[in-house]
């Protein structure tokens, strides 16, 4: 089995199993993911996600959301052009930004699966508790990275992995949609890989300013 991040070959080896699911982790990037016979189908991951109510008129989760949004905010330009990467059922970050002044498009694979919009550049991507639910992480943030104008943000918010010990008792990876862990080490990885400028903020939000 090939890394889904990094593709090397044989990169991974066992680093934790539970009742659930075995995590494997790769060598090279250091992401943790499931192997690809324990993938959640299309079907589960919808029925899952239909669940969540989420909406621009929940007082907490836009306070949730204004981690990444005020960092993102930060480093563009007024009147900017973003995309909501994984907008889910319920779009409320692409709201905040729209309130902002800036112009946004959305995409989703399920909720708003125009491809039209992943032929287009934007001066900032965002993806809110979405690069966890990726089955190909390699090919969605490279895609993600050539849609991103030359000194654009990409703001990605995700709990990052930590310790064996840390990662046994960790809530984040008990659901089951929830198939890739990135850990301080993989992003790291991926800004090398991009010649990215690289910034955490708080314990969950990632910036990657393109050069």
């Amino acid at each position: 089995m090939s890394c889904p991040l990094c593709k090397i070959k044989e990169s991974r080896a066992l680093f934790y199993r539970d009742r659930q699911r075995e995590y494997h982790r790769c060598r090279v990037c250091c992401l943790i993911s499931v192997p690809p016979s324990q993938l959640p189908s299309k079907e589960f991951e919808k029925r899952e996600y239909d669940k969540h109510q989420n909406s621009p008129d929940d007082l907490g989760y836009r306070q949730f959301l204004s981690r990444l949004f005020t960092a993102v905010q930060r480093k563009i330009n007024p009147h900017s052009q973003g995309l909501d990467f994984g907008s889910g059922p319920g779009p409320t970050l692409s709201v905040m930004f729209e309130e902002a002044g800036h112009k946004m498009s959305l995409f989703d694979p399920f909720y708003a699966a125009d491809k039209g919009v992943l032929t287009k550049q934007y001066e900032f991507i965002t993806a809110s508790e979405v690069v966890e639910h990726l089955h190909d992480p390699a090919r969605d943030l490279s895609l993600l990275w050539s849609l991103l104008k030359p000194g654009g943000c990409l703001g990605l918010m995700t709990k990052l992995a930590l310790d064996k010990e840390a990662f046994s008792k960790w809530h984040y990876k008990n659901d089951l949609t929830h198939v890739c862990f990135f850990s301080k080490k993989t992003m790291e990885w991926l800004a090398e890989k991009w010649k990215a400028e690289l910034l955490f903020t708080g314990n969950d939000v990632i910036l990657f300013q393109k050069s």
